[in-house]
């Protein structure tokens, strides 16, 4: 039993997760596992996880969040004209400074990662935690990532892909009998 009343440390882990722009995903993608998730979809999910809102300890005061790494930003999936009409703006407060780009241009000069910072940052809320939040998402352009050490595994299979679920089963099973 434990001698501690309120949340633990262990309450405040952070866990890494891995999302994939480009793969099918069965509950983000309008067509479950023929498209991609859209950009707002996968922004959103990714702006949740950040802000800790997946955990029963959230709190909108404490950031309990966790890490978010994305792969295969260069094949973002986007519906409609948007690639070429969406715009984004920037200003540097003097006067006819107004500079806009749209996303087409932003993604060939910046790639894909800079386009998903910018659509879960619109998503976060307005304030001083934002900017470490969106310091745990890890965006790249293609599978290669540095953080594959830190992901979560459960008998050796990455969590969310193919066959986790019937190691986590597996894995429960054999706990179950050694008790």
């Amino acid at each position: 039993m434990s001698q501690t009343i309120g949340l633990t440390k262990l309450a405040y882990s952070r866990v890494w997760h891995q999302i994939s722009a480009s793969a099918p995903h069965p509950t983000l993608s309008t067509q479950p596992n023929v498209t991609p998730p859209s950009l707002g979809r996968l922004a959103s999910r990714i702006a949740t996880i950040l802000m800790g809102k997946h955990k029963p300890i959230w709190d909108p005061s404490t950031d309990c969040g966790d890490y978010v790494v994305v792969t295969n930003c260069a094949a973002l999936h986007v519906t409609g004209r948007k690639m070429w009409q969406k715009t984004y703006y920037r200003h540097n407060t003097r006067p006819g400074s107004l500079r806009a780009v749209t996303m087409d241009v932003l993604m060939a000069k910046h790639g894909g990662a800079e386009i998903l910072r910018k659509a879960v940052s619109g998503m976060l809320p307005k304030n001083r935690l934002r900017d470490k939040r969106l310091a745990r998402l890890k965006a790249f352009e293609s599978d290669a990532h540095p953080y594959k050490q830190n992901l979560l595994r459960f008998g050796g299979v990455q969590v969310g892909h193919q066959g986790w679920s019937e190691a986590v089963k597996a894995i429960r099973e054999a706990d179950s009998q050694r008790l």
